[in-house]
């Protein structure tokens, strides 16, 4: 059986690193497809996902600093996921309008308006 060769990893690259990145973008694109089905079965009113930008969602939050400004946008999960500030149940109680702000602390269901 034959061995991968281990290649060095540019600066400030670890193992675990670009696992957690991995499976950051894994997981947003998850939460995209079945976001999705919910949507088109009529379980959930209206959805738009992200899946497609993982990968510049990503990078964009590993340079964000504290004191950095963002506009959000509706499709910006993965940088949400990745900075620390959603988690896959507040995404899903964002998507069915959940008016618990302890389940849904964005906009606690309001519509925007």
């Amino acid at each position: 059986m034959a061995r991968v060769k281990e290649t060095a990893l540019p600066a400030g690259l670890t193992r675990e690193t670009l696992l957690e990145d991995y499976y950051i973008a894994h997981l947003s694109r998850q939460l995209s497809l079945i976001g999705r089905k919910e949507v088109l079965t009529g379980k959930a009113k209206f959805g738009i996902f992200g899946d497609g930008k993982e990968l510049p969602q990503l990078a964009m939050a590993k340079a964000f600093r504290p004191g950095d400004f963002r506009s959000g946008y509706y499709r910006d999960q993965t940088f949400m996921l990745a900075a620390g500030l959603l988690t896959p149940e507040a995404f899903f109680a964002q998507l069915y309008a959940d008016t618990d702000l302890a389940h849904e602390p964005a906009s606690g269901g309001a519509p925007n308006e």
